[in-house]
């Protein structure tokens, strides 16, 4: 019996026809034609002004924080419950994260204590030029309610919607919000690149600004001249045809991984005592990507995601924890953090199940069928 994986990528022979043109090309280094339409349909999908195709997801977010203003002497309040890679961005920079805890409904930060924090570090004199909001697991974060809070304060918003392409909010596409977002293409992203990322903005003097440092910062000029520390943080344009061919399926890769969410609701509707993260009702989610697949087991002791995620992975079944607090990390424990418990809570209860748009209704109902049976001794 062959394992499931969480959410592996799928590749067809669009993809493929698209890769083989590259090659064929002769466009094989960093930068070229596929490189420029991928950037163009991407911002034309998220709806924003300019893109610009980066190495990965985490360029794209140091980029867009030293264009915020992030440095050494700032800080920088950022979602907790997310990937190490959106507050390593922060430190690359020099600047201070601050970690902010999020809401249990969906684990996105909590909006009213990224404002309170806001507001705390400048009462005590801190520089506070901008905020990192994730939006966890592909359901972006309530920017009704923060962005106005933050534009009254003049503090800059650096989107990280690196799970969240295809998602939406108010009518606005994920990666819209803000001065800035940064997207991601990794392997097991809702479409990818292999690997790869993306810096958005309505902003293209920003853009032009971080095309530059992305190239090491070369002058224009016929030698090679420097006057400002540069990055090698360009997008090959191998990679970018991939993409291409990526985020033409992506409305089919999102409906799928929205009927395997629709199939494990179905089934698991008996157990009152589990939830869907961000879902509480049948129609709950469709501005979510449905990138992963998150339930949350309400039953107390300390370790409900331990047992779950133990049983399915010995069934050859790829089940994850939710993202360990970043609070909770050593490598992180100097630094500040804002903590309600709320993500210690979805770490302590939340698994994130097989999601992948190529498993078939099979693949599914093996999933279930573990769950179903840890979730009755």
């Amino acid at each position: 019996m062959s394992r499931i994986h969480l959410s592996k990528a799928e590749v067809t022979e669009l993809e493929e026809a698209y890769v083989l043109d590259a090659l064929r090309s002769g466009w094989i280094a960093p930068l070229g034609p596929h490189v420029d339409a991928f950037e163009a349909a991407v911002a034309d999908r998220v709806g924003v002004s300019g893109a610009l195709a980066l190495s990965s997801g985490t360029a794209a977010l140091h980029l867009a924080l030293i264009d915020a203003g992030a440095g050494p002497g700032t800080y920088i309040p950022v979602s907790s419950l997310t990937f190490a890679a959106t507050v390593n961005a922060i430190l690359y920079t020099g600047a201070e994260p601050v970690l902010v805890d999020s809401q249990v409904s969906d684990g996105n930060v909590d909006v009213d204590l990224m404002v309170e924090v806001v507001d705390t570090l400048r009462a005590e004199g801190k520089d506070v030029p901008a905020v990192v909001p994730v939006d966890l697991l592909g359901r972006c974060v309530d920017y009704t309610r923060l962005l106005p809070a933050l534009d009254e304060r003049g503090v800059v918003v650096v989107e990280d919607a690196a799970e969240a392409l295809g998602a939406s909010h108010a009518g606005r596409g994920a990666g819209s919000f803000g001065r800035s977002a940064a997207l991601s293409f990794n392997g097991n992203k809702i479409m990818t690149t292999s690997g790869g990322g993306m810096l958005l903005s309505d902003d293209l003097d920003l853009l032009d600004r971080a095309r530059y440092l992305s190239t090491q910062a070369r002058q224009p000029v016929p030698w090679y001249e420097h006057e400002d520390v540069g990055y090698n943080y360009r997008m090959s344009n191998i990679l970018a045809a991939l993409g291409r061919g990526q985020l033409e399926r992506l409305d089919g890769m999102i409906a799928r991984r929205r009927e395997i969410r629709d199939r494990y609701a179905k089934a698991l509707a008996p157990y009152t005592d589990l939830r869907f993260l961000g879902r509480s009702g049948a129609d709950n989610d469709e501005a979510d990507n449905c990138w992963l697949t998150t339930v949350i087991i309400d039953r107390p002791g300390p370790g409900v995601a331990d047992e779950v995620v133990s049983v399915m992975n010995h069934a050859d079944i790829e089940a994850r924890h939710v993202w360990k607090p970043m609070h909770l990390q050593p490598v992180y424990a100097p630094y500040r953090s804002f903590v309600t418990g709320g993500s210690d809570e979805l770490f302590r209860t939340g698994v994130t199940l097989p999601s992948g748009a190529n498993l078939c209704d099979d693949d599914v109902d093996r999933v279930i069928a573990v769950l179903v049976a840890q979730l009755e001794r």
